[in-house]
């Protein structure tokens, strides 16, 4: 196992040739492939890919050395740690690294991701979160919105709430109203299909049921942002933040979606 830190820049962040070798590993190809797909903690990735936890430890350091991999302390288990992937720095060091080799690989333009085609049936995403008064209904309306309806898609928490005034503002002023939504427990979707199934919260993750159909399932840590500050005022920017993640998130979902098989199935999420 090599060094793969080699002579980079002042902040250590890697160029695309540096970057090219650091995931020219065969394993490390493999964990990253991993995390572009969902938020694993070192034991998750230890069981995808075969191999002893300290080894997976060791790749994920010189990747979060490198700056592509980010850890956030569990909320369900403060004693572990969820690593996500830098997916659009790891796309912005491939296009640098096909415009290095040649000027006819330079992108004209920062990808869009492709479109939802239309389909006889359109896919579905449930998203769940502990009380649905956040997270998951930010993502759901998102979801709706940047979709045009192209994308069913639903939230359930384990232990609803009400809904929380601040995602309610955070949405408005994305010219999304979602005042007049109710909060619902995932115990209303246990029996339906979803193509995907997002937790973006770890305690739900934890007693995640299993949905029929066996959907593709993702994980995004998120942290709660109502838990951020002691006043409705103070935690604002914290729904901010945690709407522009859901929205970056999107992206790569929206991607995913419009490039996955469709299962022609007779449905009825609610």
């Amino acid at each position: 196992m090599g060094d793969s830190r080699v002579g980079g820049p002042a902040d250590g962040r890697p160029v695309p040739l540096q970057f090219l070798q650091l995931i020219a590993d065969p394993l490390r190809w493999r964990i990253v492939g991993e995390l572009a797909r969902s938020d694993r903690r070192v034991g998750e990735l230890g069981e995808l890919v075969g191999k002893a936890q300290n080894l997976i430890s060791y790749h994920l350091g010189e990747l979060r050395a490198a700056g592509v991999v980010s850890s956030r302390r569990s909320s369900a288990d403060g004693r572990d740690s969820y690593y996500r992937l830098d997916v659009a720095r790891c796309g912005e060091l491939l296009s640098a690294a096909g415009s290095q080799l040649h000027p006819a690989l330079r992108p004209s333009s920062p990808p869009a991701p492709p479109p939802i085609r239309a389909a006889r049936r359109k896919p579905r995403v449930l998203f769940l979160c502990t009380g649905n008064s956040a997270r998951s209904q930010m993502a759901e309306a998102l979801l709706t919105a940047r979709t045009g309806g192209a994308v069913i898609a639903r939230s359930a928490g384990s232990h609803p709430k009400p809904l929380h005034p601040n995602a309610v503002r955070v949405m408005a002023e994305r010219g999304i109203d979602i005042s007049g939504r109710a909060t619902k427990h995932l115990d209303r979707f246990i029996g339906n299909r979803f193509d995907r199934v997002v937790t973006l919260c770890d305690k739900v993750k934890e007693v995640c049921p299993d949905f029929p159909g066996r959907p593709v399932t993702a994980h995004w840590s998120m942290a709660d942002p109502a838990a951020s500050a002691e006043s409705d005022a103070a935690s604002y920017p914290a729904f901010v933040r945690t709407a522009d993640e859901i929205d970056r998130r999107l992206d790569l979902l929206v991607a995913e979606l419009a490039v996955a098989p469709r299962q022609e199935r007779n449905i009825d999420a609610g």
